[in-house]
């Protein structure tokens, strides 16, 4: 029986999340989701299965913009989970654009979280 496509959307996420998790030899995942309003990062460690820093354009000040989902919008969040992994004490993560396209807002997001001192 062919499999629908939500069950080979979720086959293929969770085969994108377990390469990543070989790949990262231990380190934490930056996982990325975008929606048309808003976007989203997480800082999380799979072998724990813990989020050890968060940020979302949801939030108000801390240099989010009040709205908008645009680029800068994208970098302020980037900024903000570095600045919160770093005080975790998370110094290096692998990139999880999970399935979107590394353009426009996930480029920018990346960006600012490698200027604010994550490296991946």
């Amino acid at each position: 029986m062919a499999l629908s496509a939500r069950e080979t959307y979720n086959r293929r996420a969770e085969r994108n999340r377990l390469r990543l998790k070989a790949v990262g030899n231990g380190r934490p995942r930056l996982s990325v989701h975008r929606s048309s309003k808003h976007i989203y990062a997480q800082i999380i460690d799979d072998s724990k299965g813990v989020t050890l820093a968060s940020a979302s354009s949801l939030e108000s000040g801390e240099g989010v913009p009040e709205k908008g989902s645009d680029k800068a919008a994208a970098a302020a969040v980037g900024k903000l989970v570095a600045e919160r992994a770093k005080a975790a004490g998370v110094q290096a993560v692998v990139f999880d654009r999970g399935g979107f396209v590394f353009h426009g807002r996930v480029k920018a997001l990346a960006d600012a979280a490698r200027e604010a001192g994550l490296s991946f």
